[in-house]
């Protein structure tokens, strides 16, 4: 089974029915998937800081549990897409010479550090400016001299950077450079030959998610996708839950016989509010979370293969471990 945390200092285990705490070396960690990660942390080189490991039951029944789908978030999941988004921002900045401090030459530019706080508080891009903005003052820019005052004004400026943006960043999906995360394309291969259900439920607009899977999966497995479900598609977003229900409806799948791979806290709650078990493959953006609810944890898909995935949803069935 794959390695879900790889480790290169001492990791040390507790057991809730023991007060002993044992303490060894690893090069690797492959711990059963019925240990939940209680409290996981990470450096921005991914190597966790410490790992404490608690036996406690999951929340997903584990009655008749089998892997009969698996579903995918697409931003994070199939295409670490935050630092593209980012680029395409700072390109719009700097296109529309947007300006929150006027003795500044300099157009407005966000950092990774601020950019990955910034998305894992505020979903979608107009309301990402529109809280910059207010918090750092309206901007000048060449479409409007002097900041904006009054609502319509401000609405515009967003909707015009907003706009060019999106086409900005989908010339960057188009251009040829960006590459699936690594495993991805084989995980899903390996299920559909395998006869399981593949689908994507992404909370991105659908025109978006589209564009992604075009270009990074291929039009031959995209249209092979058992469902797809966008931001479009529900009433409300992750963490609400209603896209993963929705996705098990159409696919005519028990919620407990899908397996959902995400990268956020926040869609780890939408898959475990929706009954369905998780594996996290984080990202940099992602990786300092708290992911206690899911049941596996990798840096990435490279070296998971669908008999993993398969034991960990075979493990719950076999869980029978009291809370402690």
């Amino acid at each position: 089974m794959a390695s879900t945390v790889i480790l290169s200092q001492t990791a040390t285990l507790s057991s809730s029915s023991s007060s002993t705490t044992t303490t060894a070396k690893f090069s690797s960690l492959t711990h059963s998937p019925i240990f939940h990660t209680n409290a996981l942390r990470f450096k921005s080189n991914k190597k966790p800081l410490s790992l404490s490991l608690t036996r406690k039951a999951l929340r997903v029944s584990a009655s008749s549990q089998s892997l009969q789908a698996l579903i995918f978030d697409c931003d994070g999941v199939i295409i670490e897409s935050e630092h593209l988004h980012r680029q395409a921002y700072n390109d719009a900045f700097s296109h529309f010479n947007v300006r929150c401090d006027p003795s500044s030459q300099q157009s407005l530019n966000w950092d990774p550090e601020f950019y990955d706080v910034l998305q894992n508080q505020i979903g979608g891009g107009k309301p990402k400016m529109r809280w910059y903005f207010k918090e750092h003052g309206w901007p000048s820019s060449t479409i409007f001299d002097n900041p904006p005052v009054t609502d319509d004004d401000q609405a515009k400026l967003i909707d015009l950077i907003q706009d060019w943006k999106t086409e900005r960043y989908q010339q960057i999906i188009k251009s040829g450079t960006v590459e699936p995360r690594p495993g991805v394309l084989r995980l899903m291969d390996e299920a559909k030959a395998a006869g399981k259900k593949v689908a994507v439920c992404s909370a991105a607009t659908k025109s978006s998610v589209i564009l992604c899977l075009e270009n990074l999966i291929g039009m031959e497995r995209f249209e092979g996708l058992d469902c797809f479900l966008a931001g479009d598609d529900v009433k409300q977003k992750k963490p609400d839950p209603s896209i993963y229900v929705t996705a098990a409806k159409r696919l005519g799948i028990s919620e407990k016989d899908c397996l959902v791979v995400e990268d956020s806290v926040i869609g780890l709650q939408a898959a475990t509010r929706a009954g369905m078990a998780c594996v996290i493959t984080y990202t940099s953006s992602t990786a300092e979370q708290d992911f206690k609810d899911a049941i596996a944890i990798y840096p990435d898909l490279s070296n998971v293969r669908l008999k993993d995935l398969e034991l960990l949803l075979q493990n719950l069935q076999q869980l029978n471990l009291p809370n402690n």
